[in-house]
């Protein structure tokens, strides 16, 4: 069985999420850690339960959601695994942090991999299914444990709410398809890990956001 812990960094208030199995294997998803008492919070995550981290991955690039890549793929050794679509948000990060006058701390590294929709991301005895979910972002991927029915879903659906569409590269049409036709389908006792906020499922998003039909 996969637990999933939540960690809620920077001024965002961004989700990032170490999920891992009994063989304590884990992989960290979207770090948001941009300080260093954050990034030691990661740290003593990971160590209080032993885990032993095997992947790093986006599920998508904006800035909230990378802050921390360069110090988790330093630490662990990992290489940086996002959809390709994703690389020009990626590589505008500075620029926008800068923009809204938040320190980036370090630059995040190129990818060493490319994740794209339907690959089976594996770890100790888990697989996360990785759904291609754009619209809040040009090429953001959702990650589904059909095990045991969750989603990791960056940020395309939160608790009575969805995605900003109005960042470059999203679309709101393409954001209500991507949650319609590729997450609800999962089923209704699916428990959703958004970006931001409180787990939610898709049932209960089915019968009271107020974006959705």
């Amino acid at each position: 069985m996969a637990d999933v812990i939540q960690l809620t960094f920077n001024p965002f208030q961004e989700n990032t999420y170490i999920v891992y199995d009994d063989t304590k294997a884990c992989v960290i998803i979207d770090p948001g850690c941009n300080s260093a008492a954050e990034q030691a919070k990661l740290v003593q995550e990971i160590n209080r339960l032993g885990l032993r981290p095997e992947r790093l991955i986006n599920t998508h690039c904006h800035i909230d959601h990378v802050f921390g890549n360069r110090f988790v793929a330093e630490t662990y050794g990992l290489p940086l695994e996002i959809h390709v679509g994703e690389l020009p948000v990626l590589e505008s990060a500075p620029q926008v942090a800068a923009m809204y006058n938040i320190p980036y701390p370090s630059k995040s590294p190129q990818p060493g991999a490319f994740i794209e929709d339907g690959q089976l991301i594996s770890f100790g005895n888990t697989q996360l299914k990785a759904i291609s979910t754009p619209g809040h972002s040009p090429a953001s991927l959702s990650f589904f444990c059909a095990k045991d029915d969750f989603l990791i879903a960056g940020d395309v659906l939160f608790f009575e709410s969805i995605g900003r569409t109005d960042l470059p590269g999203g679309n709101h049409q393409t954001l209500l398809d991507s949650i319609e036709k590729r997450l609800f389908p999962l089923g209704d006792q699916v428990t959703v890990w958004s970006g931001h906020g409180p787990q939610t499922s898709i049932g209960y998003e089915k019968r009271n956001n107020p974006f959705l039909s």
